[in-house]
């Protein structure tokens, strides 16, 4: 009594039952995921698949995480995806029909599907669950685990009502070994699987594989219900010695030679150097058999491959196969992670000369021009001195250490400047030069892919820049590498220097500004350009200055004969950018830009000035403006000749922009920047003053711009309209810089003002730019037109092959690149991205034509034979199988045969024989050597539909699925029984 008066004897323990298990909640957590993805109750869908739908269908995938205690799952459902399945279905299934994955079973339409989920291939569905072992979690191996997986399974499609099979992944995941089970009204699916690694004796053929198909469903009916088969055999072809691949060999004795697809400077080579198709599969398949037709055991088989009345193929390729093109795009690439100067790679030159030259290239490359006047005319021709200037530079390294052997370098140079080529005057060099140019545009710009540059930005086609990016390319990967780049670049600019200095236009480069479109090098060559054309345009107004002087001296004022010819040199000089320079201002106060026309000069027009009414010599017109007049006189207006503004590369362009921004917002800042602009706007308003004596700055803006002068018509003293013109409104705001800049400009015309655009200077600055490039910096820079000229080179050949989906990716590469290389800063990590996938491209190109030299047409092939080959060639790298039409008959079939025939008389070293006697025997080869070798896979298919488990059940689908290969043997069986009664 004491011990139930105890309190500590009134606790005990409850024991909650009601509490789930870890296996209770995975159960649940599955029927969720099954009513989530409403998988529940009757299946929809059309009672039979198309023929070929599960390839051609589109099949969807959803996939969620569910946990088994601390074991993780995935579950996916996979199905394929059909127009109005519900609609179709439901109508038509009655309420104890079977499910859809019964009724696959026994379908034939879709038998050996060439790309779908295994579980497709070896039970025919269209819709089903899987649940798999995460990603790092172990394999289901023991018995017990996978009893307790399936049981879960089973209870889940029971309590859910779903129709749609399950399947769990158990032992090792590379084994692909699933269990599963499908549940309808009455009927269950088991499906099954044994996984060997060798093939049983006694299974070997399909004798024994019907024995254990009719012991399985166990059917006691007699006679037993017809079994259907079918049959696929698979023959591999490796050897493809007898067909050799097309890629041209290379000529050793040509300068350029010593590399397969050796090419000359201009062209990019193409093609593999091995055999870019690696296997060949050659599917022979037997659709419909029925057990007494065919005979196949271990002593005899009827099933001979050229009697299959279905052939298809398909290909395997090489994994990255070396080809010429990637090659030099990847050792390219390379370049431009290199940090050494070209000083340190060509080293320094002998130490008792290291003291004689400055170290600088520009300093040194300057001294190796003499003057104009201390040379002959006859000897001024380019190629004359550009030899002279390279033997100058050569003096300083030894022949045996250039990295560049001579007659490669000459033939580089030549082919980037042909026009050194003839040797002709120095005047009617350059007066050639820049005609070549221009007509060679011209015509580049009638084909498509001209301005394609403008989307890469890169460099036009026929530009020097473009030229050089392939020479470059080509030297760097046959001629020495890095060593050698360094040397063409250091001879390159030489080359640009002595042009300068001799006021040689530069080959292969548009007349005019800067084109911001390309790439900043080739900017840059057309700086230079400028730079020449300014100053040839100087020399030459110099001298038609002098000549009429000297006119002036003999008879008084100059004749109308004298304009034409200012006019001329004035046209030579005014295509350049509109873009404003502030800072390209010379610094000498004593250098001038000389007027290029002054037409006033010699006519000596006077006109009134209203203010000092004295009479002021206008100078520097080009020609009136229409029939207006000044505001203040009768006067016509004059076009001023004016300075051109400075043109502009991008990286001067942000520089400025730089400049400006650091100025800041305040007064101070803003009214410098200002300032700052609108040089070129001072140097028009002094021209303007100068062409236009007793103008006003009225008259100016009429001029420069019309449209801040507004016009209305008004009513004067005697009511007649008239037009009156005033400023508008932002001309009128106080302390206009318009207003500013006309009282601060000097009467002065273009030839005597400062210049605007320093040529000397910006010259110098691109040589100098120029010179200090490390050879990394080239690369980087001519890496868009290197991009270029590969897509370029990959259209070209796609269009010989003619490739749907190859020309789908290189529109989608140039799309691509025009992202990438418009960028300021490149991102070389997304760009050797890029040049892989154009490595891909090549490679399929020439998958394409090394299976078109495989399947060349016959001699005496018929129209429609060559026209169904090149159809099957063309599909075959596009459909995962193509079908052999006529299998071993058809065109395309003998030539398949004959590939066999040929590989097998090479493996087995049998002695070849005449073509025409092969054809004599097609049934077996001559000297008991077989056409095709053993079968590297054969799979095999039974179906049948019989009552199980006893007599009286209902007839279900019954299906066995074989694969016998060299190192596997897998029954994949789906097992019905009717539920219901036993």
């Amino acid at each position: 009594m004491a011990a139930d008066s105890d309190p500590e004897s009134e606790v005990f323990e409850i024991t909650d039952f009601t509490t789930a298990s870890e296996w209770e909640r995975f159960v649940s957590r599955v029927e969720e995921v099954l009513n989530e993805w409403k998988l529940i109750g009757l299946s929809a869908g059309s009672v039979n698949p198309e023929k070929g739908e599960y390839t051609s269908g589109t099949w969807g995938e959803k996939c969620l995480d569910i946990n088994f205690a601390d074991f993780k799952f995935y579950i996916t459902h996979y199905f394929l995806k059909q127009e109005c399945e519900k609609d179709n279905g439901k109508d038509k299934l009655e309420e104890d029909s079977f499910p859809l994955a019964m009724q696959d079973l026994l379908c034939m339409n879709n038998d050996f599907p060439p790309r779908a989920h295994c579980l497709v291939r070896w039970y025919g569905i269209r819709e089903f669950v899987v649940i798999t072992p995460g990603t790092n979690c172990e394999a289901i191996i023991s018995e017990s685990k996978c009893n307790l997986l399936h049981s879960s399974v089973s209870i889940a499609l029971a309590n859910s009502g779903c129709q749609v099979p399950m399947f769990v992944q158990i032992q090792q995941k590379w084994r692909r070994v699933y269990a599963g089970e499908c549940q309808g009204p009455g009927v269950r699916t088991d499906f099954e699987m044994v996984h060997l690694r060798k093939v049983p004796s006694q299974y070997n053929h399909l004798s024994g594989l019907l024995d254990i198909f009719k012991a399985k469903i166990g059917c006691n009916l007699s006679p037993l219900p017809p079994i259907n088969i079918a049959i696929r055999f698979t023959y591999i072809l490796q050897d493809w010695q007898q067909h050799a691949w097309p890629q041209q060999p290379p000529d050793f004795d040509t300068l350029l030679g010593g590399e397969v697809g050796g090419v000359e400077f201009g062209k990019l080579p193409f093609g593999a150097c091995e055999e870019p198709i690696r296997e060949l599969h050659l599917a022979t398949t037997w659709p419909h058999l029925a057990e007494g037709i065919v005979v196949d055991n271990d002593v005899y088989s009827d099933l001979d491959p050229l009697q299959a009345p279905h052939w298809s193929v398909r290909v395997r390729t090489a994994d990255n196969p070396q080809c010429l093109l990637g090659d030099f795009l990847t050792e390219f690439f390379k370049l431009c992670g290199r940090k050494e100067s070209t000083e340190e790679v060509l080293g320094r030159g002998m130490p008792e000369e290291e003291g004689k030259e400055n170290s600088d290239i520009s300093s040194a490359l300057s001294k190796l021009t003499e003057p104009a006047a201390a040379v002959p005319i006859s000897k001024l021709s380019v190629s004359n001195i550009v030899h002279s200037a390279r033997k100058h530079i050569r003096r300083h390294r030894h022949t045996d250490e250039s990295p560049l052997k001579t007659d490669v370098l000459n033939s580089v140079l030549l082919y980037l400047f042909p026009d050194a080529a003839v040797e002709k005057s120095s005047e009617s060099s350059r007066n050639r030069t820049a005609p070549t140019n221009t007509s060679g545009i011209a015509e580049q710009e009638k084909t498509p892919d001209y301005n394609l540059y403008q989307q890469l930005k890169s460099a036009p086609s026929d530009s020097l820049t473009y030229r050089l990016a392939l020479c470059v390319c080509l030297v760097n990967y046959t001629h020495g590498g890095l060593r050698a780049v360094a040397h063409l670049w250091q001879e390159f600019v030489l080359e640009l220097r002595y042009r300068w200095e001799n006021n040689y236009l530069v080959y292969g480069l548009a007349s005019g500004p800067p084109d911001l479109r390309c790439c900043l090098l080739h900017q840059k060559l057309q700086m230079l350009n400028c730079c020449i054309e300014r100053k040839r345009a100087r020399d030459e107004a110099r001298k038609v200055l002098e000549g009429n002087r000297g006119r002036e001296r003999k008879v008084s004022g100059g004749g109308p004969s004298d304009r034409p010819t200012a006019e001329a040199a004035a046209g030579s000089t005014r295509e350049v950018s509109p873009g404003k320079s502030w800072d390209s201002w010379s610094d000498s106060e004593d250098e001038f830009f000389e007027c290029l026309s002054d037409q006033g000069e010699g006519e000596a027009p006077h006109a009134e000035g209203d203010k000092e009414g004295s009479k002021v010599k206008a100078e520097g017109r080009l020609h009136p403006q229409g029939n207006m007049t000044l505001l203040n006189s009768t006067e016509p207006l004059y076009i001023p000749v004016t300075q051109e503004p400075a043109p502009m590369t991008e990286d001067l362009l942000e520089e400025q922009s730089e400049v400006l921004a650091k100025l800041g917002t305040s007064a101070e800042g803003t009214h410098l920047r200002a300032r700052m602009q609108s040089a070129c706007l001072l140097s028009d308003m002094e021209s303007f003053k100068a062409a236009n004596p007793g103008c006003a700055l009225d008259d100016f803006v009429r001029w420069y711009s019309p449209r801040d002068y507004v016009e209305e018509e008004v009513e004067d003293e005697k009511g007649n309209m008239v037009l009156k013109g005033m400023m508008s409104s932002r001309m009128m705001i106080p302390g206009n810089m318009w207003v500013e800049a006309w009282e601060s400009a000097r009467v002065t015309p273009a030839r005597r003002q400062r210049r605007l655009f320093d040529d000397t200077k910006e010259a110098e600055k691109v040589l100098h730019y120029l010179a200090v490039q490390k050879p990394a910096d080239v690369t980087q820079n001519l890496l868009p037109c290197i991009l270029h000229a590969a897509i370029l080179k990959l259209k070209e050949e796609e269009s010989v092959e003619d490739i749907p989906s190859v020309k789908k990716s290189i529109q989608q590469a140039i799309s691509q690149a025009s992202k990438l290389l418009h960028t300021l800063s490149h991102d070389y990590k997304k760009l050797e991205d890029f040049i892989n996938q154009l490595m891909a491209l090549e490679t399929a190109i020439t998958q394409a034509r090394s299976l078109k030299a495989k399947f060349a047409t016959c001699e005496g092939g018929t129209a429609e034979d060559t026209e169904e080959l090149e159809k099957f060639v063309s599909s075959l790298l596009e459909d995962p199988e193509v079908v052999v039409l006529g299998a071993g008959q058809g065109p395309a079939g003998s030539i398949i045969h004959r590939l066999f025939i040929n590989s097998q008389r090479a493996a087995l070293l049998s002695p070849m024989e005449d073509e025409f006697g092969l054809e004599k025997k097609p049934g077996g080869g001559s000297n008991k050597v077989p056409d095709f070798p053993p079968p590297a896979g054969r799979e095999i298919l039974l179906r049948t539909c019989v009552p199980r488990p006893a007599p009286y059940s209902k007839a279900l689908p019954q299906r066995l699925f074989c694969v016998l290969m060299k190192e596997e043997f897998r029954l994949a069986g789906a097992f019905s029984s009717d539920t219901t009664f036993f």
